[in-house]
């Protein structure tokens, strides 16, 4: 057991650690979640949370936030900014936190680095522990942070979600990586708040398995990106309460032209229960999608403790 898997089956102590309750969110027009690679994948599904919660957000890069806010809303000062960073040193991000302050924006801080420059840079801090030997590939900390995000927007986490999800990743792993063999393409279906998980998945299997990965709102894939698959496809369906009958349907399709089907919550070539409320499924799924990256790594040996040309803190010169 290499120390990424170590660290992923590790991570449920600090889920129950970090459940409790978050200040709400700053009173402003609209709400911004920032954030780069992982931590802007969270924020799209942060966002969703957001507005079902009844607070008007978006999402955005880190960079693009920086450069041009007011591509993403006019009123850019009227805005509460909640920056999501592991590290809390991720240049874009933190830059663009500063700008925001300096321009009367109210900045929120979501890291596991209480420490940093980002934590130093905010007039909010939201923070929990995260386990000390996690490496480059961001797995347990990327789960507190959009708990920690979820806690924000009122989102009721139960302790019992931490068992839900711990079960779900072991339930993949038993099934892993027979199902995945053989694959040399994978694709990441979710909706709402899934999307961006889904989103997520396919990163972590990229940076961990350098194998090619797509991620899409599941009815979004029929529009062109459908003509790649074939008996090489693999296709990772998160499925939502509110479209199930037409994803069903998507999977049928996809499996009639080839792919293999991993089904979170419905049909699929491999079926899983997602033992949870259908609004944190996004949470409870991470780890599994995390447990499937890994596996899917070491099946074609690639080791993700040094994934190629990847860095745990991401600094442009």
């Amino acid at each position: 057991m290499n120390t990424t898997e170590k660290v992923i089956f590790e991570q449920f102590p600090y889920w129950e650690k970090a459940i409790g309750s978050v200040s709400a969110p700053h009173d402003a027009e609209l709400t911004v979640f920032l954030g780069c690679g992982t931590s802007y994948n969270l924020a799209l599904s942060l966002a969703t949370h957001a507005n079902l919660a009844g607070y008007p957000a978006i999402a955005a890069p880190g960079a693009e936030w920086l450069n041009r806010p007011a591509a993403f809303w006019p009123r850019w000062q009227k805005v509460h900014l909640v920056a999501l960073s592991r590290s809390g040193e991720t240049t874009e991000t933190v830059a663009a936190a500063k700008a925001s302050r300096k321009a009367g924006v109210f900045v929120t801080a979501i890291t596991v680095e209480p420490e940093s420059s980002l934590a130093k840079n905010c007039d909010r801090l939201i923070e929990a522990a995260t386990h000390g030997d996690e490496g480059i590939v961001m797995t347990v900390s990327a789960s507190l942070m959009l708990l920690l995000g979820m806690q924000m927007v009122g989102v009721e986490i139960p302790p019992s979600i931490v068992r839900s999800a711990q079960d779900l990743a072991a339930q993949l792993d038993k099934a892993l990586p027979g199902i995945i063999e053989g694959r040399s393409h994978f694709v990441f279906l979710g909706s709402g708040s899934l999307y961006g998980i889904a989103l997520e998945g396919a990163l972590k299997l990229m940076e961990m398995s350098q194998i090619v990965t797509q991620g899409f709102h599941p009815l979004e894939y029929r529009h062109g990106p459908i003509s790649l698959v074939d008996e090489g496809t693999a296709v990772v369906m998160l499925y939502s309460a509110d479209q199930k009958t037409a994803e069903t349907l998507l999977v049928d399709e996809l499996q009639q032209k080839g792919a293999t089907v991993i089904g979170f919550g419905g049909p699929g070539d491999l079926e899983l229960t997602v033992d949870c409320d259908p609004a944190l499924a996004g949470l409870c799924v991470l780890p599994a999608l995390q447990v499937l990256g890994e596996r899917a790594a070491q099946a074609k040996g690639v080791d993700t403790v040094s994934p190629r040309h990847l860095t745990k803190v991401v600094m442009l010169g």
